[in-house]
């Protein structure tokens, strides 16, 4: 799939395949106005971002200034935003951040960045966010405005309430802005309340506007910026007036969009098999009638009688998708593949292309390999810990490859407590008191003189970790997965000790594709949920599809499975299996994850709406799937796990 604009759109909306498709074009473009203006002598004027999402540009850009001879010296940034107050080497500040992340590897010249000043004074503040607007006045005002978009709507920190006509100022963080940056920051009650950011205003006056965002948990506000009204309630849709604005955007985080979500309803549309089937299941939810109940009035009646007309009647359509959605019944996902002759989802082996039932021992080959990759040390069991515990139970060895530590997530209440474990285990059993009692008092000197949001020691750090492999050990064989069927990888681009990550390294991917030369699975197993708020999951599966490339090339074949429900559920449209789930595996599922203790109050969706734990989460994720099922007319399940298949793209 390429990049395209999409039609009626009240800003336009350009969506690429990736959020690294999407970073590289951003780059382009700014590399191509920094080229020009230096042709011409003239400056170039940038406003600039800070957070997660445009890290891959910055990325880019300093390539092209290594590889590609791009010169920034004659640049000049004007930053967005600074949390107020914020000393500039803070660990959390603003300041530091783009030093680290793209100034340090650039030749921009220090005269020529500027970032708010966390650290004015109360009483001078106005007077400092005046000079700040006249020094982008006298700089000839901002060529090109990097934004990304908050949660709430907010550019900039322009929280929900803000004005069109706003300009530079100290602003109060929304409580979601201030949740959403609670990781940063080691808990919200450390996020600053205050900021200092341009105004709405000021980011309308650039000559350019680029508003990137990424990941499904980006879609819903990005409907309402690009779709709805404008409203000073989601300040970014205040560009809809801008003369020279355009939404980059990941496919993800387009998915709320009409011409994607209901692409029939913007215009005609090229009737695929997955838009008959999304639209057939999206109708069907609709009207509340099952598959095989719609009739060609229901068609009519919602916009689909263009579908009607080419594929009907109605009966027959719903009769199509019907068997589409049986074909994904799977109850041996060990087993299971596409049934290639019918071209219905089936399973390998089958008569029919529908359920199907394993007999464990009853002879055959040896049990294949399945490999579980779990970018955390609980994605596993929260995510697929019933089929998991259902591939186990029919005789298929399951091997689980936690690639991350994890070890930022771990309470440091819980690292005490479990120092202080470890030291009065070793005294009770005179393993090495002295040692043990030296670690343990220098462990909890730290946590007594840490400071807010102060990054963790080495031996915390390691502590933690300790934390987080013992209870994936737990979890796992809580599932029926031994301890010696684990693999704990530790990949390094985690290993930074914060929120934010480095760059996937060359071994990284290395590591994987000697774990699949070594294991030599018949399946794979990878967290395909993008909604991860702190792009691990994005990272980890990015590491995994590379290194499935490499050795397909070399003429090694599996199928790669994808799951989610930690953050999102797969649309029922977009489901290539599901995995039955009774009672009894959904309650052994639940005691899994109840192993990750050290995580137990630390669950939340993304932007806090629902402190429900993640055992609470799985457990509806499941629930509802069947429920949709259900709905449709298709077999009533307890439970359902869902899969997606990955081909390659």
């Amino acid at each position: 799939m390429s990049s395209h604009y999409l039609p009626h759109t009240k800003i336009p909306t350009l969506v690429f395949p990736t959020s690294a498709q999407a970073s590289r074009h951003v780059a382009l473009m700014i590399e191509s106005l920094i080229r020009q203006n230096n042709s011409a002598n003239r400056p170039t004027v940038l406003g600039l971002a800070t957070g997660s999402t445009p890290v891959g540009l910055y990325r880019e850009l300093i390539r092209l200034h290594e590889q590609a001879n791009l010169d920034l010296s004659r640049v000049i940034t004007f930053n967005l935003d600074e949390y107020y107050p914020m000393e500039p080497d803070d660990d959390h500040s603003y300041h530091r951040w783009m030093q680290e992340t793209f100034f340090n590897h650039v030749n921009l010249q220090p005269q020529n960045i500027h970032i708010p000043d966390g650290l004015i004074a109360a009483k001078e503040a106005d007077d400092y966010c005046a000079r700040y607007e006249q020094l982008i006045r006298r700089a000839g005002g901002i060529d090109l405005q990097i934004l990304g978009i908050g949660r709430s709507g907010h550019i900039g920190f322009n929280e929900p309430g803000s004005t069109r006509h706003s300009r530079t100022r100290v602003v109060t963080l929304d409580p979601v802005t201030r949740r959403d940056a609670a990781g940063d920051f080691f808990g919200e009650e450390n996020v600053p309340h205050q900021a200092i950011t341009m105004g709405v205003g000021t980011i309308l006056e650039a000559r350019k506007v680029v508003i990137m965002a990424f990941g499904e948990h980006k879609a819903p506000i990005v409907r309402r910026a690009v779709e709805e009204e404008q409203t000073d309630a989601v300040s970014a849709s205040f560009l809809q007036k801008h003369p020279d604005t355009t939404f980059i955007l990941d496919q993800p985080a387009a998915g709320h969009l009409t011409p994607i979500r209901m692409p029939w309803v913007v215009g005609s549309v090229q009737w695929t098999p997955a838009l008959i089937r999304r639209a057939v299941i999206w109708l069907s939810l609709t009207v509340k009638k099952g598959l095989l109940q719609l009739s060609d009035d229901d068609f009519r009646e919602h916009e689909l009688y263009e579908l009607l007309r080419e594929h009907g009647p109605a009966h027959r359509i719903g009769r199509r998708v019907f068997d589409e959605m049986m074909g994904t019944i799977c109850t041996d996902p060990g087993r299971g593949v596409r049934n290639q002759e019918s071209g219905v989802r089936g399973q390998e082996g089958e008569a029919s292309p529908r359920m199907s039932a394993a007999i464990p021992g009853g002879g055959g080959p040896a049990a294949p390999t399945i490999l579980v990759f779990s970018p955390h040390p609980d994605d596993d069991v929260i995510s697929m810990g019933g089929t998991i515990i259902r591939m186990v139970e029919q005789g298929h060895k399951v091997h689980i490859a936690y690639m991350t530590s994890g070890n930022i997530a771990v309470f440091d209440h819980d690292a005490w407590r479990f120092t202080d474990y470890a030291c009065s285990f070793n005294e009770m059993f005179g393993i090495d008191k002295e040692h043990s009692q030296q670690v343990k008092e220098r462990v909890q000197h730290f946590l007594l003189t840490k400071k807010p949001g102060q990054l963790d020691s080495e031996d915390l750090l390691y502590i933690k970790k300790l934390i987080r492999a013992t209870e994936a050990r737990a979890a796992a064989l809580a599932a029926g997965v031994p301890p010696e069927q684990l693999e704990f990888m530790d990949l390094r681009f985690y290993r930074t000790g914060t929120i934010a990550k480095a760059p996937i390294h060359p071994q990284d991917i290395q590591d994987i594709v000697d774990l699949f030369k070594r294991l030599q699975p018949r399946q794979i197993y990878v967290a395909g949920e993008m909604s991860d708020p702190h792009g691990t999951h994005r990272m980890c599966a990015s590491a995994i599809f590379d290194a499935v490339r490499r050795v397909r090339a070399e003429g090694r074949h599996f199928e790669v499975w994808l799951y989610r429900g930690a953050w999102e559920e797969w649309e029922p449209h977009e489901i290539e299996r599901v995995v039955p789930l009774t009672p009894c595996d959904l309650e052994r599922k639940k005691s899994a994850i109840f192993r990750h203790q050290s995580q137990k109050d630390k669950a939340m969706f993304p932007g806090g709406h629902d402190r429900r734990e993640f055992w609470q989460r799985a457990e509806d994720r499941n629930l509802h799937t069947a429920k949709v099922y259900d709905q449709l007319g298709l077999p009533e399940f307890y439970a359902l796990e869902g899969f997606v298949q990955w081909h390659g793209e």
